[in-house]
């Protein structure tokens, strides 16, 4: 990286929905295989962490999301090797993103009617916490089962402690120069 250059996480969004001991995962397509992950994705420009939340599990679940608390702000680094690097870390990786995640607990209703899933989503799954453990291989993230150990110890934090102004809606204006 250039020392001019400035180093910025991926900012993304999950949902850890829990109903009577089986927690809501989706079964994706990603570079590396199908993978579970809790219903996830990026922020947008102009959305709250809890918006995108709100709108990632409804893309990922075909269920709407209501955020009860917020578990918590997680970082995780992921490196994709690149091309013949027999899974290197080093210089020349084709993917070296550190991830900073806004989970949030909260509770779905039933599917909506005609609300089609993310292209990349194969299928949603309600599992038991053994048995995301015992598919830990195939996590698209280590914070998948971080998150879901924390909500089961109970980790809840106010949604009011992440605060989105007002001027994340605003329309992008370029500044004018003052005269």
């Amino acid at each position: 990286m250039a020392a001019d250059e400035r180093w910025r996480p991926s900012v993304t969004v999950a949902a850890v929905i829990e109903r009577d001991g089986r927690f809501l995962l989706v079964e994706e397509h990603t570079p590396e295989g199908l993978r579970l992950n809790n219903p996830a994705g990026h922020l947008e420009r102009g959305e709250t962490p809890e918006q995108a939340v709100v709108r990632e599990a409804l893309e990922e679940t075909a269920r709407a999301f209501v955020p009860e608390a917020l578990l918590g702000v997680y970082m995780a680094r992921f490196v994709r090797p690149g091309p013949g690097e027999g899974g290197g870390a080093g210089a020349g990786a084709a993917d070296d993103i550190t991830y900073l995640r806004f989970a949030y607990s909260g509770r779905v209703g039933e599917p909506l009617p005609g609300q089609a899933l993310d292209a990349a989503i194969v299928r949603t799954l309600w599992l038991t916490r053994e048995e995301i453990a015992r598919e830990a291989p195939r996590h698209r993230s280590p914070l998948v089962m971080r998150c879901i150990d924390d909500h089961l110890a109970g980790v809840r934090h106010p949604l009011a402690l992440v605060h989105g102004d007002a001027t994340l809606a605003a329309p992008r204006v370029l500044a004018r120069p003052l005269r």
